[in-house]
This record gives C-alpha cells, structure tokens and sequence, in this order.
C-alpha cells in the first residue's frame, strides 16, 4: 500500500485497497479462460474508454500463446457490480533496460504497440486505485510498476497520473516520445494537398504512371477474411525479401511471431476489427498494410513494400491510398504505430501522439527508498530504450 514520507498509510490507499480485496482478481492460467469470461472481455472491449487492439482477446490471446510461453504473465481483471470492467495483462520481470532491477510491469510485446488497459468507460479512477493496490499486494521483490507505450491523450492514462498524484505515490515518467498520427476534419483528397507540396504530389503521380507502364497498377482493400491466408503468406514473403529478412528482423524470420502475426490478423478479420491494403502490380503485391480498426480509432499495424521498386515510392503510393480513413464516419483517428520522426510516414502524416512510459514506486518505505535511488540513477544516466519484458 502506498504511504507518505513517513511510512504512514493515507485514507485513500485504505480505500483502494478494500476495492481491490473486492474486485480485483489475478488470472494465471490463461489457456482454460472460460467461454463466459472471454464474452466478458469481448463487452468491456466495446465499452472501453480507450480503444487498444492489442488487448482485445483475439490479438493478446495468441500473443501470449505464442509469445510468453513461461506463463509468466497473469491477467489482472477488475469488477465492478460483478460485471468485468478493467482488463491488464502484467508481467514479472528481474531485466530493466538490461540492468538487475526487479518489477511488475503492464506486458508487451515487441509487435504490439498500445499498453493502454482495457477500461469500462466511467470507471477510469477506480480502476487504477483497485489495479495499483492489488499489484502492491502482489509484488515480491519487485519494488515498482512499469507501464509502457501510454497515449498521453487517453482518458485512461489522465486517470492513472491522477490517482497517482491522489494517493500520494511516487512516480516518474522515463520517457516520452512523439509518433505520427493521422487526425483530421478534412477529407483525403484536402489531407494530401495540405500535407505535401505540389512538386511532391506531382511526383507521386509520375512513379504511379510509371509503374503502371511496366503492367497493371492496382489497389486492393479488403475488410473481412476473402483470401486470407494468402494475403498473410504473401506479407510475410514480402517483408522477409527486404532488409528485415537480411538482418533476421522480418516477422517471418521467428516462427513464434509468425504465427502470432497469422493468428492475429484471422482473429481480427474474424472480429471486424482488420483492414488490408495493397498495391499490386500484374497481380502481385508490391506495397502492403495492415490496420487494426478499434473505433473512434486505428492502428497503422504492419506495412511491408517490394524493395525492387523503391525508386517508385510505392509505400508512399500506398500511404497515399490509406487517407481513406480520414473519409470513414466511424474513425476519428489512426496511430501510425512508428517509430518518432519515421523518414517516411511523417512525409505526410502531420499530427503527432505523445505516447509515455510511466514508473510507480509499489510497496512499503523500503522499496520506495529504492525507487528513488533508481529513479535518480536514470535520470543521470544515459537514455535507455525501450523495455523488453516477457
């Protein structure tokens, strides 16, 4: 439970507590969750405050199946009068950025992007004082909490910085970073004049007129399963031709995340949840995207293009087609899922998401004395980056 400098226990950390004992419960064996629960969990993802794909049970499913196979994640599931209202996979970790600091922290994985928990919209605060009071009580040696890849604009995360300031936790944000975003009243075709120069959307034309020169240039979007499987054979090839499958990076290159990626991409077809786009030249692919729909928004998830045809732009040719978002009444939104100051998406996206990685101290005055200690040692050391846990 949380204290103040003294060690004494404030009447909110009291408060919290007893809502965790009522309704908070720890989910170890995640591969015999009842049929009941994941219709559950497939509610609270339709009534969430903040959308996040990678937690919907089709996607973080068989991102734990295949990709934390140690069980060592459990998930942490909040109730409120008995219905199931807040949804966080958690972690144990002895690794910090590759230094010997134990800790819980909210799990991802290298391929998922959003750590934001599933949350009943509403019960945002009381979430988070039931979440961090049940971790307090399960932490061991881990002496704080790790949240990675928080959007600073959701209304999640503005409840966990508000509670935190509440119940008097120390905490710090260890980093900070701003990635593309897709945002707009306008429709595509304003977007694009807006975004890029004359000269630059007048070169975009001539390498499509130039592609389709060499046969016929054209593009597919697809919403539901038509050919998936193919689809998903011919991304994984695709990608694995480039300088991902020299490095070993491609997704194809470690079975595990090929198989994720497979099972992710059918759950969210399944779910209504996948958009897949393509340009394709005589047939063949040479530019691909898959987006995750989680409405008001999107996840840009993965995008791979046929490196022979660089010289033509066609993942800018692509991104150009992928503006039809902006002309959807159901999507407010799209996070680019990349790296900031991406050379290429940010050649046309304009608006920026500032996504946050958050430490809180749990425990006791011990452990908090060595959050502080560490705390002040991050903050003299050199940037770290990003966590890998799991």
């Amino acid at each position: 439970m949380a204290s103040d400098e003294h060690g004494a226990v404030t009447a909110l950390d009291r408060r919290a507590a007893s809502v965790a004992d009522a309704g908070v419960a720890w989910l170890d064996d995640l591969a015999s969750l009842t049929p009941g629960f994941v219709a559950e969990w497939q509610s609270l993802t339709a009534a969430a405050a903040a959308p996040n794909p990678f937690y919907e049970e089709w996607n973080l499913r068989p991102a734990l199946a295949q990709l934390a196979p140690g069980g060592n994640v459990a998930l942490l599931a909040y109730r409120e009068n008995g219905a199931l209202a807040g949804l966080l996979p958690v972690a144990r970790s002895a690794n910090y950025y590759n230094r010997p600091f134990r800790h819980l922290t909210g799990w991802l994985h290298d391929n998922a992007f959003c750590g934001i928990p599933l949350v009943r919209r509403g019960a945002e605060d009381a979430f988070w004082r039931a979440a961090l009071a049940a971790i307090d009580h399960r932490a061991g040696f881990e002496f704080f909490l790790h949240l990675p890849a928080l959007p600073e604009d959701s209304p999640v995360t503005q409840a966990l910085l508000r509670v935190v300031a509440q119940t008097r936790r120390t905490a710090t944000v260890v980093g900070s970073e701003e990635r593309a975003l897709l945002s707009s009243p306008l429709g595509s075709s304003a977007y694009l004049e807006a975004a890029m120069s004359a000269k630059k959307r007048k070169e975009l034309r001539r390498q499509a007129k130039r592609l389709g020169e060499m046969g016929e240039l054209a593009v597919e979007r697809l919403a539901g399963d038509e050919e998936l499987d193919r689809w998903i054979d011919d991304f994984l090839a695709l990608e694995n031709a480039g300088w991902k499958g020299a490095e070993g990076s491609s997704l194809a290159s470690h079975a595990p995340v090929a198989a994720y990626f497979r099972s992710a991409l059918q759950g969210g077809a399944a779910a209504g949840r996948l958009e897949r786009l393509a340009l394709t030249l005589d047939g063949a692919p040479i530019a691909m995207l898959a987006t995750f729909i989680a409405a008001p928004g999107s996840f840009s998830f993965k995008t791979a293009f046929d490196e022979r045809y660089a010289k033509f732009s066609p993942g800018m040719l692509l991104q150009q087609e992928n503006l039809a978002l902006l002309d959807r009444a159901d999507i407010a939104w799209c996070d680019s899922c990349a790296a900031a100051d991406h050379p290429m998406i940010e050649r046309i996206w304009r608006e920026k998401r500032t996504i946050l990685a958050v430490n809180i101290a749990l425990g006791g005055p011990l452990k908090r004395t060595a959050f502080r200690l560490m705390s002040q040692l991050e903050r003299s050391a050199e940037p770290l980056g990003r966590d890998h846990d799991g």
